[in-house]
């Protein structure tokens, strides 16, 4: 039997989640990626602010187009009823082969259904040798 991952989130199901999410981001598909987003999912990142899957595919393209070779890391920080908290860290370069270590928090809002309907992230880009690299 297949646990569903749904509020309330128990360690396990916050666990899966956040497994769930790690992995749908290193895909680099923003559709898929957009799926796990409520149709007016509310989303701060860094200093954007915006609105709905339409938007998230959109950001998420750009994304794609100048962190190149994106690598993502997830780690559980907390969890409460609705709500996962997570820290990051993802990898990737620009079209100048300068590569960044980006790290950061999110805090995630979901609907009853499991899809993520408020996504706040704050992070900070390091610069980061090729050599360097963890992920």
């Amino acid at each position: 039997m297949t646990t569903k991952l749904v509020p309330p989130f128990t360690e396990e199901t916050a666990r899966a989640k956040v497994q769930a999410a790690e992995d749908a981001w290193n895909s680099r598909d923003p559709a898929r990626v957009s799926m796990a987003y409520t149709e007016d999912s509310e989303w701060r990142n860094r200093t954007e602010i915006f609105k709905g899957r339409e938007k998230i595919r959109e950001f998420l393209s750009r994304k794609w187009q100048t962190e190149l070779e994106y690598r993502l890391m997830k780690e559980l920080w907390c969890y409460t009823g609705n709500r996962i908290s997570v820290r990051f860290e993802y990898e990737w370069h620009d079209s100048a082969g300068q590569w960044y270590r980006t790290h950061g928090n999110e805090h995630w809002e979901f609907d009853d259904e499991g899809l993520m309907r408020r996504r706040d992230m704050s992070a900070n880009d390091i610069p980061i040798h090729a050599h360097e690299r963890r992920l």
